[in-house]
């Protein structure tokens, strides 16, 4: 228990001639301070509360700041998640996959390592791919990394391939962005790579930061793709 820490509310009467201690509690804290919910619910009366709506207190053991809202105690800072890192990957170059094999590929270049720094901490997820391929194939993103590659799937539904997300080319000349974001809980100290998994599963060729004709001139450009992942501890 710190040296301010209260485990009484003093109660004055009328005419009252208030001891020097008593005058150094109220200068020393300014907002009442106890150790924990049990030393303060016991200041204020135990079950017989007397507390007035926006009465304001701090607790040591959780390092909070709580006001009464006439029925109950609520936490009003300090927050308890906070971001403890934020890494981001950026392709420019492009990427071409002409396997047609429908299975889903790690894109060269668009992976983030990051190692959290506690085990209950969460990892935001976050891409933005621009994909082209030929006019009217299909194809499946996904991550890998954390849980992100059982936890940020469909759900299975006969042969049917389970996924993040997908996209379809209109025309040859078209690029199409994708977002993919997910909370992931890895529930480890260690090292994780993330990255994004792609796949064309219409028999044709995928094109990452590109379009499928690619033609020169300034009607066609090329693109940039990113992966960003933010720890958020508890």
């Amino acid at each position: 228990m710190g040296a301010n820490a209260q485990t009484s509310v003093p109660l004055f009467v009328a005419n009252q001639v208030l001891t020097a201690a008593q005058q150094n509690i109220s200068a020393a804290t300014g907002v009442p301070v106890f150790a924990t919910t049990v030393t303060r619910d016991a200041a204020f009366g135990g079950s017989n509360k007397v507390l007035a709506a926006g009465q304001l207190c701090y607790l040591e053991a959780t390092n909070v700041v709580q006001q009464y809202n006439g029925t109950a105690w609520v936490t009003v800072g300090p927050t308890t998640n906070k971001i403890n890192q934020l890494l981001s990957t950026t392709k420019t170059d492009t990427y071409t996959d002409s396997s047609a094999s429908g299975t889903l590929t790690t894109v060269t270049g668009l992976s983030v390592a990051i190692t959290p720094s506690a085990a209950t901490s969460k990892v935001l997820v976050q891409a933005t791919i621009n994909y082209g391929a030929n006019g009217g194939n299909r194809a499946i993103f996904a991550f890998t990394g954390g849980n992100t590659a059982t936890t940020y799937i469909g759900d299975a539904a006969g042969t049917r391939r389970r996924v993040a997300t997908g996209a379809q080319s209109i025309d040859a000349n078209d690029v199409v962005p994708v977002t993919m974001m997910y909370l992931d809980s890895p529930n480890t100290t260690s090292a994780i790579t993330y990255a994004v998994q792609a796949a064309d599963i219409a028999g044709g060729t995928l094109y990452i930061n590109r379009s499928s004709t690619d033609t020169n001139g300034t009607n066609f450009a090329r693109y940039a793709s990113t992966i960003t992942v933010t720890e958020v501890t508890a």
